[in-house]
């Protein structure tokens, strides 16, 4: 294919560089790939399967978890959710971006995940993993059984929102790759409505349930100026460097593109960009255009790679996280 024969090109040159002009010309990310939304089929890809934090793109397998309790009646966009002092505590981490949820608050769900998407809110998502899961550590459960579902063999979750853990050690929090969370968008952007949340870019939090709302504004600033980005979710803590999975619609193909750990939001969204453009430009002509699935089970999200065992718990560098909101 030519965009892997580019890659590959590129390697080659880079390897006959001085040390040092070969490491300025290494990607600007630890792992990235795009894929095709209606077939699943890879269209570029460079360190797919790099394991590392996805930060706050967790949320999109908090979100697929609650799709699947409320497709099980378990609870409903309307369901209330009553704030717990456990809930609340969260938006008291230092760092964590949340819209300040206080103890005895009620909130539909559905308030909560737009609050979960668009302002990124660890406290939205805690709080609904507690309300769909009895307790959030029976929800983290449930969220890597859907991963073993789906075939995501490299992904482990310990939290609902991908906040670092208390110990600051990358091994110790959730962890994924490239290629894992292509196969989770897929299945979202297939299988229920994620867009309707992911796609939105302003709206206030709260209102007719609080005195004053909170003025959200997505973390994603390709929506509106990338042609056909309409989602999906942004992520950084200091240990997982600038995370996006995003998704595009021109001409009634979609894909999607994950690209982790990148140095900073501006080179993660210009390389995204690029690579929607590049991707769009290579699909062959007469292909199949994306359609969400029908109701039913859920055909297999994409391929399935050999398995790789996870960093063991405890290893790997402790990582200081300053600023690390999760968005």
């Amino acid at each position: 294919m030519f965009l892997k024969r580019l890659l590959m090109a590129a390697a080659v040159a880079a390897a006959s560089l001085p040390a040092g002009a070969a490491a300025r010309s290494a990607p600007p990310y630890k792992g990235a790939i795009a894929t095709d939304a209606s077939t699943g089929a890879v269209l570029f890809e460079d360190n797919a399967d790099a394991v590392s934090p996805p930060a706050s793109m967790t949320k999109l397998m908090t979100y697929a978890v609650l799709c699947d309790e409320m497709r099980k009646g378990a609870l409903s966009l309307d369901t209330k959710v009553t704030v717990t002092y456990d809930d609340a505590k969260v938006g008291l981490q230092r760092d964590s971006t949340v819209v300040w949820l206080r103890q005895g608050e009620v909130f539909p769900v559905e308030e909560l995940i737009y609050a979960m998407f668009i302002h990124s809110a660890n406290d939205a998502a805690y709080a609904l993993a507690h309300k769909a899961g009895g307790t959030v550590a029976a929800f983290v459960a449930m969220m890597n059984a859907k991963a073993r579902e789906l075939g995501m063999l490299h992904s482990t979750f310990r939290t609902p929102h991908g906040f670092p853990p208390p110990s600051r050690r990358i091994a110790d929090g959730d962890l994924t790759t490239p290629r894992d969370y292509s196969i989770l968008c897929r299945y979202l952007l297939l299988h229920t409505d994620v867009l309707k949340y992911a796609s939105v870019k302003n709206r206030p939090f709260g209102v007719g349930y609080r005195l004053q709302a909170v003025q959200m504004a997505n973390h994603n600033h390709l929506l509106g100026k990338i042609p056909g980005v309409d989602g999906l979710k942004t992520g950084f803590t200091s240990g997982a460097g600038f995370c996006l999975a995003a998704t595009a619609q021109r001409d009634g193909r979609r894909v999607i593109v994950v690209m982790m750990d990148s140095p900073d939001p501006t080179t993660r969204d210009l390389n995204v960009r690029d690579l929607l453009t590049r991707v769009f430009a290579e699909l062959p002509l007469g292909g199949k255009p994306f359609e969400r699935a029908q109701d039913g089970a859920a055909e297999p999200a994409g391929p399935t790679p050999t398995p790789t065992p996870p960093p063991a718990p405890g290893a790997g560098p402790v990582v200081r996280y300053p600023g690390s909101g999760g968005r």
